[in-house]
């Protein structure tokens, strides 16, 4: 895991954390996906990762959300950013699972 790619998951956690959740989300579900259950177990596994190796567990969990995400994607509007939340949640999940890749392989 390099410096550089743990620096860009803290920024995006950064602007994650700064960017409203799109109201027309809260209590939706899209193809059997809860939205904000979808961003919260996101998020829970970003900052895990961001605070150190992630474990096997949250990682497994990381893998499941980012398939949810990728099936979820095509269906959300661009009402109130939606869509551009979704993609930024995606990358950062991307990322996370990167870094706990390079973590398991430096084991």
């Amino acid at each position: 895991m390099s410096e550089s790619e743990v620096a860009l998951l803290s920024r995006m956690w950064e602007e994650h954390m700064r960017a409203p959740f799109p109201p027309h989300m809260r209590g939706r579900e899209i193809d059997g996906e809860d939205m904000v259950l979808l961003d919260a177990d996101i998020a829970g596994c970003v900052v895990s990762s961001l605070s150190g190796p992630l474990e096997e567990k949250r990682r497994e969990i990381l893998l499941v959300c980012l398939a949810a995400v990728e099936k979820v994607l095509p269906s959300i509007d661009d009402e109130d950013g939606a869509s551009e939340y979704y993609k930024h949640l995606r990358d950062m999940a991307a990322l996370a699972v990167e870094l706990g890749n390079a973590n398991a392989r430096s084991r």
